[in-house]
């Protein structure tokens, strides 16, 4: 399967916050959407809060999240 092209918002950066993954190399991380997005922050309250976050960013929050559980689900499944 193609990898979804809104991963390529997804950066890592070690200079920028340790090197956890980013949107767009700036200092807003994966966790920090994903986390408020968990809260039960709704997303047109992220876009008003974060001017810079476009609703792609939080689609490829959300693609970055199932990407990874899809390789630890993998990884599990051959122990």
């Amino acid at each position: 399967m193609p990898q979804n092209p809104v991963l390529d918002r997804i950066t890592t950066d070690p200079a920028i916050l340790c090197g956890k993954p980013t949107i767009r190399g700036m200092r807003l991380s994966v966790e920090q959407i994903l986390n408020a997005l968990a809260a039960g922050v709704p997303e047109q309250d992220l876009l008003e809060d974060l001017p810079l976050l476009e609703p792609d960013d939080i689609r490829a929050c959300l693609a970055y999240a199932a990407e990874v559980m899809q390789q630890y689900s993998h990884l599990v499944a051959v122990r």
